[in-house]
C-alpha cells in the first residue's frame, strides 16, 4: 500500500496512474506562463507567481469528478451523481466566465490607452500593468477552460450526456465540440476569440419533438451527414431532452461544434418562430427534422422553401415504434 503525506504526492501518483497523452497536451498548452510576472488587479503590484503544475491540477479535477461518480456506483444515492458532477463542471464554467469578464474589461481599457498615447512615465506604466493584467487573466483563463473541458468529459464519459452551461457558450482553445449559444455565435468575437464563438463551415440544422427513444437512427443519419460534410457545424432548438439532447450527445461524441439557439423569451408568442427564422438564416447545406410540434413543421416548412436539402424522421421510424 502507498502512502502519501501531502497532496502534490498523491496528484503526482494519480497522474502517473491514469496516463492521458491528449489530456495531459490540453493541461500543458493551457497552463502557460505569458510573462515571468503576474497581476491579477490592477491596484496590485506584479507578482513573480508560477502557474499551478499542470499534471497535480489535472489529476485534481479528475480525482474530484471521478471519485463522485465511483463512491456513490450501485447505492441508492448513484442516481445523483451526474448532478453533482454537472455542479462541479459549471462551477469551473462560471469562474472562467467571470475572468473572462475582467479580462475583457481589461482588453477594452488597454485599447482606450493605445488610442490615447501620452509620453509621460504615468502612461507607460497604466499601459505596462494593463497589459500585464490582460496576460494574466488570459493564462488564468485559459487554464480555468482547461480543467472545465476536462470535468465535462468525465461528465460526458460517466452519464453519456455533454454538458452544457445553464446559458452562455463552453468554448476553449482546446475544444472541439463546443457548445456555443447563438447569441455569442450570431455577435462573434474579436482576433483569436473569434472563430471560438462564430466558427467558420457549413451549418447543419437540427430539431425534433421532447419525445424519442431510439438514439441509433438519430446518429446513424447525422453520421452519414458527417462523412459527407466533414467540417459541419451543426445547429440545434437547443431542448435539453428529446431529440435535441441526443444530437448534442452525437456531436459530443464526434467533436462537432454545436450552436444552440435557445428560445428568445422577449419575443412572447412568437419566440420560436423567431428561433426557425434566425435558423434559416443560417444558410444550412442541409437539415435534419424530427417528428414533433407544429414548430418542427413551420421549421421544416421554412427549410423547403429556402431550398435547403432537408431529412424528416418521423416517429414510426424507430425501432421502437416498430417492436410496438
Amino acid at each position: 500500500m502507498t502512502n502519501f503525506t501531502n497532496f502534490a504526492d498523491l496528484a503526482s501518483f494519480i497522474a502517473a496512474s491514469r496516463d492521458n497523452d491528449d489530456a495531459s497536451r490540453n493541461y500543458g498548452a493551457a497552463f502557460i506562463e505569458h510573462s515571468e510576472m503576474a497581476k491579477l488587479s490592477i491596484v496590485e503590484a506584479p507578482e513573480a507567481l508560477d502557474m499551478p503544475d499542470p499534471e497535480q491540477v489535472r489529476a485534481a479535477v479528475d480525482m474530484m469528478m471521478q471519485t463522485m461518480f465511483d463512491v456513490l456506483r450501485d447505492t441508492r444515492m448513484e442516481a445523483y451523481a451526474a448532478d453533482l458532477a454537472w455542479g462541479f463542471a459549471n462551477s469551473f464554467h462560471v469562474v472562467a466566465k467571470r475572468i473572462e469578464g475582467r479580462e475583457d474589461d481589461a482588453a477594452k481599457t488597454l485599447g482606450e490607452l493605445a488610442r490615447h498615447y501620452d509620453p509621460s512615465e504615468i502612461y507607460a506604466t497604466e499601459l505596462e500593468d494593463t497589459q500585464l493584467l490582460c496576460q494574466t487573466l488570459q493564462g488564468c483563463r485559459e487554464a480555468m477552460e482547461c480543467m472545465r473541458d476536462h470535468a465535462a468529459e468525465v461528465y460526458r464519459v460517466e452519464t453519456g450526456k455533454p454538458f452544457s452551461p445553464v446559458k452562455g457558450s463552453r468554448v476553449s482553445s482546446a475544444l472541439s465540440a463546443s457548445m456555443i449559444d447563438a447569441r455569442d455565435y450570431l455577435a462573434g468575437r474579436a482576433r483569436t476569440r473569434r472563430e471560438q464563438f462564430a466558427p467558420d463551415g457549413p451549418v447543419v440544422i437540427f430539431s425534433g419533438g421532447q419525445v424519442w427513444e431510439d438514439h441509433d437512427l438519430l446518429y446513424k443519419g447525422l453520421d452519414r451527414i458527417k462523412t459527407r460534410i466533414p467540417e459541419m457545424i451543426l445547429a440545434t432548438t437547443a431542448q435539453a431532452k428529446g431529440c435535441d439532447a441526443i444530437a448534442h450527445a452525437w456531436a459530443a461524441s464526434r467533436g462537432v461544434k454545436v450552436i444552440q439557439f435557445r428560445l428568445d423569451r422577449s419575443q412572447g408568442n412568437r419566440a420560436a418562430f423567431v428561433r426557425n427564422d434566425r435558423l434559416v438564416n443560417l444558410k444550412p447545406v442541409e437539415a435534419v427534422i424530427c417528428e414533433g410540434s407544429g414548430i418542427q413543421m413551420n421549421l421544416a416548412q421554412k427549410l423547403r422553401q429556402a431550398g435547403v436539402p432537408l431529412h424528416v424522421v418521423n416517429l414510426a421510424h424507430q425501432r421502437t415504434a416498430k417492436r410496438a
